[in-house]
């Protein structure tokens, strides 16, 4: 049984720093894009950030250029998001994705999705 299992969410007041991590299990994640998408409430699920196997396409929300940055253990079959500089407008659930290429992600065609975990941001 494939799980992408995220941690690291919470509350954080504004200007403040936070890390995501997603766990994934059940199959081997080498060849695939790993990313982050978000939704805040009442908003559609926006893409964050991704990355490939060997971290060397990387690509962000143009939103989230220069704040955050995300990286991936393939030993540990872990990617991480390092969210600084963190915005009111950053709240939101942020899910972990795996997508079997770039053209997938590019259409937020993703196969394997977690369950979630909610940042909240306050001003």
């Amino acid at each position: 049984q494939v799980q992408l299992i995220e941690s690291g969410g919470g509350l954080v007041q504004a200007g403040g720093s936070l890390r995501l991590s997603c766990a994934a299990s059940g199959r081997t994640f080498t060849s695939y894009y790993m990313g982050w998408v978000r939704q805040a409430p009442g908003k559609e699920r926006d893409f964050v950030a991704t990355i490939n196997w060997s971290g060397g396409t990387i690509y962000y929300a143009d939103s989230v250029k220069g704040r955050f940055t995300i990286s991936r253990d393939n030993a540990e079959n872990t990617i991480y998001l390092q969210m600084n500089s963190l915005k009111p407008e950053d709240t939101a659930v942020y899910y972990c994705a795996a997508a079997a290429n770039l053209i997938r992600v590019r259409n937020s065609m993703y196969e394997y999705w977690g369950q979630g975990t909610q940042v909240t941001v306050s001003s």
